[in-house]
């Protein structure tokens, strides 16, 4: 059995897709959404998939989904490695941001009135599913933030990805940003799953970043936020 978490609008555009290749796999599906935003990551959103988990008798041999950006993969990530002590959870990101970053390496977390990401845990995806058609539904806006990850990695310590980037458009060079990021991210988490040691480069530009979006009531979006923070 399976669940995939999602929002109604990302479900809408990429949804049936999904479940239809699922339900192919022999899957029963189920279909949780959550209201979108900032806002859904948080304790009272995550106890109600973890109720919505319970009710339909779900167990650890089944599987979440997550359909969409961060928001969504942080707060199905969680539920995953909560719900009766842990379940398989599988990524299928929406956006760029989620495509580089926010999907790879198996940070889950909700957030508190008092902060950001405050409540959360490591838990590793068993499988992460890129598919580029789905960044053609971005926004021009949504599509800025992802490329805030983007040159986040140029920064870290790669001068030639860094200039790429000036050349040539991300949009001309998805696949290739796209592998370029995740690989560069799957070496430090390899080395560091944990975030005690060299993973902390991957903050760069989020602790300003992160408050720029506390402090903003959540109106500045995590991309535009890291931008700041990097600046």
């Amino acid at each position: 059995r399976a669940v995939i978490v999602s929002e109604e609008q990302i479900f809408a555009l990429h949804g049936a897709a999904l479940q239809r290749s699922l339900e192919r796999a022999g899957f029963e599906v189920f279909r949780f959404f959550h209201p979108g935003g900032e806002s859904s990551k948080s304790l009272a959103v995550f106890g109600a998939l973890q109720s919505f988990l319970c009710a339909h008798r779900f167990s650890r041999s089944d599987a979440v989904f997550a359909l969409g950006g961060g928001v969504t993969g942080d707060l199905a990530g969680f539920a995953a490695a909560t719900y009766q002590r842990g379940m398989a959870f599988v990524q299928v990101p929406t956006t760029l941001l989620a495509a580089v970053d926010a999907s790879v390496g198996g940070k889950t977390a909700v957030n508190l009135p008092e902060g950001k990401n405050q409540v959360g845990c490591f838990y590793q995806p068993r499988a992460v599913f890129c598919d580029r058609d789905t960044l053609q539904t971005l926004s021009d806006e949504a599509y800025r933030c992802g490329c805030a990850e983007v040159i986040k990695y140029g920064v870290l310590g790669d001068r030639a990805f860094f200039d790429s980037l000036a050349q040539t458009p991300i949009r001309a060079q998805e696949e290739q940003v796209i592998a370029h990021c995740v690989t560069m991210k799957r070496d430090l988490v390899q080395e560091d799953e944990f975030d005690t040691g060299k993973r902390r480069l991957l903050n760069v530009g989020h602790t300003v970043g992160h408050a720029v979006e506390k402090c903003s009531g959540y109106t500045v979006s995590h991309g535009d936020a890291v931008a700041i923070g990097m600046a």
